[in-house]
């Protein structure tokens, strides 16, 4: 398996810069694979002060290759180095005299870089986009500058990088109905030569508790019975400004409403001037700063609880392939409010089993969650419909049962090596 961007590891560093859910997707995925007896090298980039290898066990490794010097990169710029990486790739595979079956590459970087690995193996490739490059263009531009949004985010690149990928590669799994159109409509890709398997959750950790036990949850966490959460990466295409616009609405129709804002990494200066952007945001639009609480980084083990404390779980994403945290708050029992701008919404019955609105309309998507207030104290099953959602969206897809899924595609003899390239954050 390929996966080149952030900081990926055996226990990756979450909520560095492009360190996500992807991130987060793939380490499971790889850790499932590798019980079912299958033999995995994840392959991604070595930077700074890593080690090549975290030896997780005797099937399941994390593989770091250096190139592209010992600094960060972010995944806009994986572009200049993709070449060094095949190189140093297929030199350290026959040094090591190593043996692979399929190449399985996430995120548009390692699909590129991974077919030109396949292809000098003689093996095949297996991809899985995560995000679009035409989608998200289209879902970010309405209020970017064009020629910012392209010196930002290399759009042209990346397009065409894809486009060679999706001709190339044996196969595609997507992860959202709406992505298998895209594919087919703006890529030119057969059909028959894409599955759709939706992402899987752990149901290990992600489960609703007692309203008892919540009660003591949301004590250990400074978290109110009427908050709403804000939860994930300091990034443009997350849309946290947008939510904070929307926020005099919902204080207007919801006066004992308070966001807690649980954005950015640790001890990231990128992600600090990010946040201090969204709070001058705050108090320009005054008496909003101070209805809110920052929460810099939850730490992975906290997760769960602290979807479980909040009231509402909120996701104003510009752009968001699928949507990952809600429906891990979903799963936790927190009722949600959703982008339109993403693949989950499709799935939803509004006013059922979630709501979503546009978060370009401050006022309306603002209108949302107070709606959700109201729901909840007159509506007691919302728990169950939300479970008979997720039920429906994942069609079952736990992770184990996802694997199987991933396994039937790749369709390979055992026993086989899997490289893993797990790919940069979508």
């Amino acid at each position: 398996m390929i996966s080149l961007h952030g900081y990926v590891g055996a226990n990756p560093e979450l909520g560095k810069p492009d360190t996500g859910g992807q991130v987060v997707y793939v380490l499971e995925l790889a850790e499932r694979f590798s019980r079912l007896g299958k033999r995995v090298d994840l392959v991604t980039r070595q930077f700074e002060d890593q080690p090549e290898y975290d030896n997780v066990h005797e099937n399941y490794s994390v593989w770091r290759i250096p190139f592209g010097g010992k600094k960060f990169i972010r995944k806009e710029d994986m572009h200049d180095h993709l070449k060094a990486f095949v190189t140093n790739t297929l030199a350290a595979i026959k040094k090591e005299n190593k043996k692979y079956d399929v190449v399985y590459s996430h995120y548009w970087d390692a699909g590129w870089a991974g077919q030109k690995i396949a292809e000098e193996l003689g093996i095949s490739h297996v991809h899985t986009p995560h995000s679009l490059g035409w989608w998200k263009q289209h879902s970010m531009g309405s209020d970017m500058d064009e020629k910012e949004m392209e010196k930002t985010y290399r759009f042209k690149e990346r397009i065409r990088k894809e486009y060679f990928v999706y001709q190339m590669c044996n196969h595609i799994v997507a992860t959202t109905l709406p992505q298998v159109d895209l594919l087919t409509q703006q890529y030119d890709v057969l059909s028959k030569n894409c599955t759709m398997i939706p992402p899987g959750i752990d149901e290990n950790r992600f489960y609703p508790v007692p309203s008892k036990e919540n009660d003591k949850i949301r004590a250990k966490y400074d978290i109110q019975p009427t908050d709403i959460l804000a939860l994930g990466r300091m990034a443009h295409n997350k849309g946290y400004d947008l939510l904070i616009r929307a926020l005099p609405t919902v204080f207007e129709l919801c006066p004992e409403a308070r966001l807690v804002a649980a954005i950015g990494g640790d001890q990231s200066e990128q992600d600090d001037k990010g946040v201090a952007g969204l709070k001058k945001l705050a108090k320009e639009l005054g008496g909003v700063l101070d209805r809110i609480t920052w929460k810099n980084y939850i730490a992975d083990e906290d997760l769960a609880n602290v979807y479980r404390a909040a009231n509402i779980f909120v996701m104003p994403s510009r752009y968001e392939p699928f949507g990952m945290v809600a429906i891990e708050a979903m799963a936790c029992g927190t009722p949600s409010v959703v982008t339109v701008h993403g693949g989950l919404y499709d799935l939803i019955d509004f006013g059922n089993q979630a709501l979503f609105a546009d978060p370009h309309r401050p006022t309306e998507f603002g209108a949302m969650m107070p709606c959700l207030y109201y729901i909840l104290k007159c509506e007691m099953s919302y728990l169950w419909k939300v479970l008979v959602l997720l039920d429906v969206i994942l069609d079952g897809q736990v992770l184990p049962n996802v694997c199987c899924k991933y396994l039937q595609v790749l369709s390979v003899k055992t026993p086989w090596n899997l490289i893993c390239f797990i790919n940069r954050n979508s």
